[in-house]
């Protein structure tokens, strides 16, 4: 009895056993189980949601509608609220990944509010643009592989439950046979519970599906759009460019005519305090030579003068004063001149009377331009002097915009030299030396027309290149040294504003030479 009874309680006792270990295995794996389908269902929400914050924000770029902006805003808490509660189910997975998906959403949301602020001013072509641009792509990306990435840790974590616990129930069937009932009872409510989660597997799958479908409409929506919006660009560009050059041109033109305002009142303003200057610069050197002949006289009468004035004598060098106050005042009368020589430049090629027709000298422009870029023109390191040659006719006076036909030379100047620093530098290079020359020349034409020729012995243009050098924003130059509207507004000024021609000649290794014929009277 004593063995039945023990056998008896030790069956009990192991069924009970048994039974605890089943029932708190299989508790446990319903909890995990439950928190898996949670998850999954909650990853599949922020998917589903993600993507029709993606869309509203296309939609809205895309159509204008800032209706699409609401329905935006009505599900980003819900997406929040969303991730929170898988955060909080499983907080360890969502941290590995948390650095990636929480920087890529932030860019995400920034370049979506970015775009509903461009709506919001009127440029939604921008809007799309940012929402189909590479970055918002690389972002979305990231955020898909991150989300993809918990997807995936979750599942591995939920199979590896599924592992331990069955491993479990496996060991628990090994003590005891009446256990196996109990087991077989579990497993079957196992099964249960994975049936379970396949059924919400399907329903999310079937969720994402629907989510698939809507995106499907929206981009093909979105895609009927980008052709409409493709054709109003083109219908569009012709226009643009019409209205850029003109703005081009008239910006330069208010430009230059604020800057020669500009430079002739400080032209203006230096001029008379130098003239002063200048005109006592003579009256100072006739005094300086007679105190200085007074002082010789002196020397002269009185060669042993007293201690105190020999001490004096002695202290500021007088030899070497007499020598170098005759100098210093010599510097000073050729620095005044030079800078009456600047202002006189200034004011010529700065004429503030571009408005009207005025008869000019022609050569009194060039010769004005040509003082601006004196220091361009002289030797400095690494870059040979250039030479000016100047063969000028007989030119009567000339009917033009002096301002303006000045900024044409001005152009045309800093062309050529441009290309003769750029053909210095490869000389350099190759240890030559290079004879730099800019040739300007000037002829009356038929009695009527006025013709000015600006030549170079530079590296010359390509006969590609000098197909375009008239094109609006054409330029072969760098970045930051060239806008390509210099010799387009020249063009513009010699053939429009005077109705004459602007003509460009070039061989490569050779040089280039620009002719600009203008008549001499115009008829207005």
């Amino acid at each position: 009895m004593k063995i039945v009874a023990t056998a008896i309680f030790l069956s009990l006792l192991l069924i009970a056993w048994g039974s605890s270990n089943i029932w708190q295995i299989s508790h446990n794996f319903q909890d995990e189980i439950t928190d898996a389908f949670k998850l999954q269902h909650l990853s599949g929400e922020i998917t589903y949601l993600d993507e029709v914050l993606t869309m509203s924000a296309r939609m809205a770029a895309a159509t204008g509608n800032l209706d699409w902006e609401t329905r935006y805003r009505q599900h980003e808490p819900i997406l929040d609220k969303t991730i929170k509660q898988a955060i909080e189910l499983a907080p360890d997975i969502y941290e590995r990944y948390a650095v990636q998906i929480d920087i890529a959403n932030i860019k995400l949301v920034a370049m979506e509010n970015r775009a509903f602020a461009l709506i919001r001013q009127g440029k939604p072509e921008a809007a799309l643009a940012l929402l189909f641009s590479p970055e918002y792509a690389i972002q979305k990306k990231i955020y898909a592989e991150g989300n993809n990435q918990i997807i995936t840790a979750l599942n591995e974590r939920a199979y590896a439950s599924l592992a331990t616990y069955g491993a479990a129930l496996s060991h628990a069937s090994f003590f005891s046979v009446v256990s196996f009932i109990v087991l077989t009872a579990a497993w079957l409510t196992i099964l249960g519970l994975v049936g379970q989660y396949i059924r919400q597997r399907q329903q999310a799958e079937q969720h994402l599906q629907l989510a698939k479908q809507e995106l499907e409409r929206s981009n093909h929506h979105l895609a009927q759009s980008q052709i409409e919006l493709t054709q109003k660009a083109n219908a569009l560009e012709q226009a643009l460019q019409d209205l850029q050059a003109s703005h081009i041109q008239l910006i330069q033109s208010e430009k230059m005519s604020s800057l020669g305002q500009l430079v002739a009142g400080v032209a203006h303003e230096i001029n008379n305090p130098i003239n002063f200057i200048y005109g006592n610069v003579g009256y100072l050197q006739d005094y300086a030579h007679d105190l200085l002949a007074l002082v010789k006289l002196y020397q002269d009468c009185y060669p042993e003068p007293v201690p105190e004035i020999r001490h004096k004598i002695d202290e500021i060098d007088l030899a070497f004063l007499q020598e170098d106050l005759v100098k210093i005042l010599t510097s000073i009368s050729v620095g005044t001149d030079r800078i009456r020589q600047i202002v006189l430049s200034l004011r010529n090629f700065s004429r503030t009377d571009e408005s009207e027709f005025k008869s000019v000298d022609i050569h009194e422009g060039i010769d004005s331009t040509l003082m601006l870029l004196e220091h361009r023109l002289k030797k400095r390191p690494g870059q040979s002097e250039i030479e000016v040659i100047r063969d000028y006719a007989d030119l009567p006076l000339v009917d033009c915009y002096p301002g303006q036909l000045n900024q044409v030379i001005m152009n045309i100047l800093a062309n050529a030299i441009d290309a003769l620093e750029v053909a210095n530098e490869r000389m350099l290079s190759e240890n030559q030396n290079r004879h730099n020359q800019i040739i300007i020349r000037t002829a009356i034409v038929d009695n009527h027309w006025v013709k000015i020729t600006i030549a170079d012995n530079g590296p010359g243009i390509p006969e590609s290149v000098e197909e375009q050098i008239f094109n609006p924003f054409f330029t072969t130059k760098e970045v930051g040294k060239g806008t390509g509207i210099g010799l387009s507004i020249s063009y513009q000024i010699i053939v429009e504003k005077h109705g004459g021609r602007l003509t460009c000649a070039s061989t490569l290794d050779q040089g280039t030479e620009f002719v600009i014929e203008i008549p001499i009277h115009q008829h207005r």
